[in-house]
């Protein structure tokens, strides 16, 4: 939305998410009327009051959905704070004259910020980029029947029934398997060897070796044919310590009379 709208829950302090799923769920309920006066409010005048009434009054079906996310392993109030984005969204793009009631419209906002938020969080490398991918996300381990690696009938099962290939399942399978690990290592396990381990050292790779002495020579050439266009003064190595030049240095003796 283009403007501010605080919604003013009445939480008290030192109160945690267990108050804030109270406090939502005596929010009022509307009417189907109600619901489509206030929409109409909101979409012809702008009216910011009216839409906080109806994010208000969905606010518990948030907290419903985002519980279902529950098995990610993320805390449930940033699970509840990105649903309520998508159903602010969702508010801001409903339309009354279809017919849809705002909780049957809200739930595919809800679900998608939700979605995105798991996808970003749940991992720190992200598991899905394709479509393909973030269909098995969420659907891969709820396809499973038993613990273990997927059996080849399995694969294709799942394969079918959401419409994806075959070695997309086994990736995913093997992505949402696995575990995340320090490149660097740590440093209070001993048994573990970071992946940084096995790079190679390159220092002495002779083709490096051999480029390097190559443009340190090309360096030198240049600057050699750069200091045969000065005059003589100017090539005096006093004048600049650093070209190489060795030359006698003047003390105060030999000007004593």
């Amino acid at each position: 939305m283009s403007q501010t709208l605080p919604i003013p829950i009445d939480i008290p302090n030192g109160q945690g998410l267990a108050s804030y799923i109270q406090a939502v769920n005596t929010a009022p309920v509307l009417t189907a009327d109600q619901e489509r006066e206030l929409a109409i409010r909101y979409g012809q005048d702008n009216d910011l009051d009216a839409a906080r009434e109806l994010v208000l009054s969905q606010l518990r079906h948030v907290v419903r959905v985002a519980r279902g996310f529950s098995g990610y392993g993320l805390p449930l109030a940033d699970l509840i704070q990105e649903g309520n984005i998508g159903l602010m969204k969702a508010v801001k793009n409903f339309d009354p004259e279809r017919g849809v009631r705002l909780v049957s419209f809200a739930v595919h906002w809800i679900k998608a910020e939700i979605y995105d938020y798991v996808l970003r969080n749940w991992r720190i490398v992200k598991m899905a980029t394709t479509k393909a991918q973030r269909k098995l996300f969420f659907n891969l381990r709820k396809s499973k029947v038993r613990l273990g690696w997927l059996r080849e009938n399995e694969i294709e099962r799942i394969a079918e029934n959401l419409d994806v290939p075959r070695d997309t399942v086994r990736e995913m399978e093997a992505r949402m398997s696995g575990l995340d690990l320090s490149f660097d290592g740590d440093d209070s396990d001993e048994e573990y060897t970071a992946p940084a381990s096995y790079l190679p050292d390159l220092q002495y790779n002779p083709e490096r070796l051999i480029a390097k002495a190559d443009e340190e020579e090309v360096m030198n050439l240049r600057l050699h044919q750069a200091i045969t266009v000065l005059d003589e003064r100017s090539q005096d190595g006093n004048a600049y310590p650093g070209a190489g030049w060795s030359r006698p240095r003047c003390t105060w003796a030999s000007f004593d009379p």
